[in-house]
């Protein structure tokens, strides 16, 4: 049996990059077992400065980028950021080949809004760079209450460890939710996080003696076999369900209804991968009344059947999806 060959992830850093974004790609990929192969590459092979005060040296030359199967763009400091591309940076987008992944961390999404390869696409940001990119950038669609977004070839994620978040899903699309969990736990990170980023913007402090949700989500999460509805929730909660419905999103950025179709998803896909149990009784344990509402989910948030899901991460070996737009389900 041949050796597995590694995926090529290859980071176009600028200058002005976080450090701490730099680092993300290597650490999390890194923690899979020779899956992926990662190196650095900067748009001149120069070394470029951090926002830290240090600089950092390239582990390879920016030829790099005509063989990545995955090109993943670092961000930068916002006063760093351009609305147009020098000439070395979009020189260097040219090497990318046509069939590899694009990914963007934070502000790496200005970089590829301004390189055109985000035209018909959703994407997110930072939420604090939200009004800037729409100035520059208003042709693109733009949801800055997300953790990431999956358009497919090209995704895009929020700020900071949001980064971590799109790793993780770039593992769990290559080889299962098994390696991103694993991986996720090397890292000491949850493998996925609850909500969006609409729940990190600035509001007011809450009072403390105001209630969490937080209790009946993990009350739900042990019973997504029910007919769970937003009264019985509030009820676990005793809150009125406008008020539950109100610090619900407050906490996780999402619904009440749209955390459970998420969560429900998320279990389904666990039990597609991890058993052989029939569709129609991973639909009823996770809450649906016909597998045909469990297919319809899938093929809305996935742009698959649940067999076809599952024939990918269990039947063959797993290959990176392409073209593709979903968004992550979230696990609290």
């Amino acid at each position: 049996m041949s050796p597995r060959v590694p995926h090529r992830v290859v980071v176009l850093a600028q200058d002005g990059a976080y450090p701490f974004e730099l680092g993300i790609p290597a650490r999390v990929f890194g923690a899979t077992d020779g899956a992926y192969e990662v190196t650095l590459c900067t748009p001149t092979g120069a070394p470029i400065a951090t926002n830290a005060g240090f600089d950092v040296v390239p582990t390879a030359g920016v030829d790099a980028l005509s063989h990545a199967d995955t090109v993943i763009v670092a961000p930068v400091e916002p006063r760093f950021l351009k609305r147009g591309l020098d000439d070395d940076v979009r020189a260097a987008l040219a090497l990318i080949r046509p069939e590899a992944r694009v990914v963007s961390i934070c502000t790496g999404v200005f970089t590829l809004a301004a390189a055109g390869l985000l035209k018909g696409r959703t994407a997110t940001t930072h939420w604090e760079c939200e009004p800037l990119f729409r100035r520059w950038y208003p042709w693109i669609d733009l949801d800055e209450n997300v953790l990431f977004v999956d358009a497919g070839d090209v995704l895009t994620s929020a700020g900071a460890a949001s980064g971590i978040d799109l790793c993780l899903h770039l593992i769990r699309m290559d080889h299962g939710s098994e390696t991103a969990t694993t991986a996720a736990r090397r890292c000491v990170v949850a493998p996925h996080r609850d909500g969006g980023q609409a729940q990190f913007i600035e509001r007011p402090v809450p009072d403390p003696r105001d209630a969490s949700t937080s209790d009946t989500r993990q009350w739900a999460l042990q019973r997504l076999g029910e007919s769970l509805t937003v009264s019985q929730l509030a009820r676990h909660a005793h809150m009125s369900e406008r008020t539950f419905a109100r610090r619900f999103r407050a906490e996780t950025g999402l619904a009440p209804r749209q955390w459970l179709t998420r969560q429900r998803l998320a279990l389904a896909r666990e039990l597609l991968e991890t058993t052989d149990i029939g569709v129609d009784e991973i639909a009823a344990t996770v809450g649906y009344a016909t597998a045909t509402s469990l297919r319809n989910h899938l093929a809305s948030t996935l742009g698959v059947s649940p067999m076809a899901y599952r024939q990918t991460f269990r039947s063959t070996p797993p290959q990176a999806k392409k073209g593709t737009a979903h968004r992550q389900p979230q696990v609290a």
